[in-house]
């Protein structure tokens, strides 16, 4: 949230769409732009006083053109499918928004962020269906059981599509990508139109 206060001139009056994202981001940041929250349904959070929520999908976008100042997505656009389910979402975020900031965690960091489990997502699919519900650290750590977890690891394997630079330069062609470095390893890619 500091780079993206320190890349984009934000105040009181900056409309943003949050697209996937969460009140608790915004706590962070000094000056309270006017948040929107877009998310599925089933992912409705109590949203605080001064936010509004709108239950859409990122891939039609139920806005008018430019209606924001910015767009922010935040580790939302490998969520939403194969290669085409993410270029709709790209395009309507560049359709909607003034400014754009998407954050994408990079395929090609060693831990696979989603299971914070190393090298597992390098294997192959078939692989993955049979090791990611036995052996994966995120059901260890997050505490999560029953259905929840079935979900949540169900939903991994069928619709998370991780990006690398190339697909991120692919999806927002006029952006400036950004890499952000953990141990020397690019840990996320971040699509920014300013």
């Amino acid at each position: 949230m500091r780079r993206f206060a320190r890349d984009f001139t934000l105040n009181s009056e900056t409309r943003i769409l949050d697209v996937g994202g969460t009140p608790s981001n915004w706590s962070l940041l000094l000056v309270q732009p006017r948040i929107t929250f877009l998310n599925l349904l089933r992912a409705r959070e109590t949203i605080d006083d001064g936010f509004t929520w709108v239950a859409a999908d990122g891939r039609a976008l139920p806005f008018r053109d430019h209606a924001f100042d910015i767009v922010f997505s935040n580790s939302v656009i490998e969520h939403v499918g194969d290669f085409q389910s993410q270029r709709k979402f790209a395009a309507e975020v560049v359709r909607v928004g003034v400014r754009c900031y998407v954050q994408t965690p990079n395929r090609w960091f060693p831990v696979e962020t989603h299971l914070l489990t190393p090298l597992v997502h390098f294997l192959p699919r078939r692989w993955q269906y049979f090791v990611v519900p036995r052996c994966n650290v995120w059901s260890h750590l997050s505490g999560v059981d029953g259905e929840r977890k079935q979900y949540y690891l169900q939903h991994y394997l069928n619709d998370i599509r991780l990006l690398d630079a190339r697909g991120m330069r692919e999806l927002f062609p006029a952006a400036l990508l950004v890499r952000e470095r953990f141990l020397g390893f690019t840990k996320s890619l971040i699509a920014m139109i300013r």
